[in-house]
């Protein structure tokens, strides 16, 4: 159940205050003694993730977060660590004590979080805990929160499980009438043949393929796509031993000029890149991002962003060959300024554009908080694979993923 990809899972936020019972009911809730339970306020530190299959429904994570109320220099580190887990969050879990309508210090805090956790799209379930320690079994206190928010909270008890596999069923039901992506997005249909140009490089992890290529070609099976795989140095090989050209090409964004000069006419060009942008992103601002890189000036500030973090090679696409394509276009005044993980800016308003990766590490929570705060900064977005099409001189030859 641990083995699919974090960026393919559902992401299950827990919030509340200190001492709520987050790390109880995440405990409860998957069955596992995965989250520090202590008295003691503040014992959850960082988030927690723990991954889990809900059945009926498919893998999820889970993330334990630190109080929203917590307090001082390493409290308020604490909290924004917690603000930054909730923008992977698709299901927030917003636990609600008494102390949310009280009047004095901090009294509506849990309920801030419960409404900005809306305005970005996510799903907030409030749960009352602890009801087996309340007289009226928590019914008070979710008549406010329903009062207050319009919908009824779960009323759990992480310690005799009452509600529990309600509230999982509960989950399961949200999942299931969830969005169903397709990381084709319409580019290939059952029976199509479908060649994937994939680099063996300096990048490629000796002996096996990157993510994004497993992640591509399980959904080419998937589809019933006949999947057939070639390096650059092979790809006319590749395509002299088929009887008809390949309906769909799919090519690392690294060798787009190259592969694009090969691709027979009756064929579709697009990239892995590309097919992330679309299922994690948003490629239509992604695009017309893309086409804007001719307008920025010289000294241009441009943030390049990477979901995964690990050394620096001499071939390295984010730190090295796109910034080495934006100074050939732009010239050697273009600012570069580079951050991986979950490192990125909260002030974006002082750069002039911002490149990222394919995500594959992300879920699409997370990449569209990212769409948004660029938005809402006025600055433009691209993906990797986008802009390398764009600045190879070939985007109006990509086939672009359906929305």
């Amino acid at each position: 159940m641990t083995e699919a990809a974090r960026g393919e899972r559902v992401h299950i936020g827990v919030f509340g205050r200190r001492n709520a019972g987050k790390s109880s009911l995440v405990n409860s809730v998957t069955g596992q003694r995965a989250a520090l339970v202590s008295e003691v306020a503040g014992t959850t530190t960082d988030p927690v993730y723990q991954p889990m299959e809900i059945i009926g429904a498919g893998p999820v994570v889970f993330i334990d977060t630190a109080g929203v109320d917590d307090e001082g220099e390493l409290g308020g580190m604490r909290v924004e660590r917690t603000r930054a887990a909730s923008a992977r969050a698709e299901i927030a879990l917003v636990l609600f004590e008494d102390e949310d309508f009280s009047t004095e210090g901090g009294a509506q805090g849990t309920f801030l979080w419960a409404e900005r956790l809306r305005e970005a799209g996510t799903t907030v379930l409030p749960v009352v805990t602890k009801i087996d320690l309340r007289p009226d079994g928590g019914a008070a206190l979710a008549e406010k929160i329903r009062e207050r928010l319009g919908v009824s909270a779960h009323l759990v008890s992480s310690e005799t499980g009452e509600g529990i596999d309600a509230l999982r069923d509960e989950l399961a039901r949200i999942m299931m009438r969830g969005e169903e992506r397709s990381l084709l997005a319409g580019l290939a249909r059952p029976g199509d043949t479908v060649l994937l140009v994939m680099p063996q490089d300096a990048e490629a992890p000796k002996g096996r393929l990157i993510l994004p290529q497993v992640q591509t070609i399980r959904a080419l099976l998937d589809s019933s796509c006949v999947a057939i795989g070639c390096t650059p140095e092979t790809m006319a090989a590749a395509l002299a031993a088929l009887k008809q050209p390949p309906d769909l090409i799919i090519t690392d964004s690294q060798a787009f000029a190259e592969v694009q000069r090969q691709t027979p006419k009756e064929s579709k060009l697009t990239s892995f890149s590309v097919l992330f942008a679309a299922y994690k992103g948003d490629i239509a601002y992604f695009k017309a991002s893309a086409e804007r890189i001719a307008d920025l000036p010289p000294d241009a500030r441009i943030l390049i962003a990477e979901a995964c973090t690990h050394n620096t090679l001499d071939a390295d696409i984010g730190r090295v060959k796109i910034p080495a394509m934006l100074r050939k276009k732009l010239g050697n005044g273009v600012e570069i300024e580079n951050v991986s993980g979950a490192d990125f800016p909260s002030e974006l308003s002082g750069f002039d554009m911002i490149v990222h990766c394919g995500a594959c590490m992300f879920n699409r929570q997370h990449v569209l908080s990212r769409v948004a705060a660029a938005r809402e900064a006025g600055v433009p977005m691209t993906n990797y694979g986008v802009l390398i099409a764009a600045l190879s001189g070939i985007l109006d030859k990509v086939t672009l993923p359906e929305e």
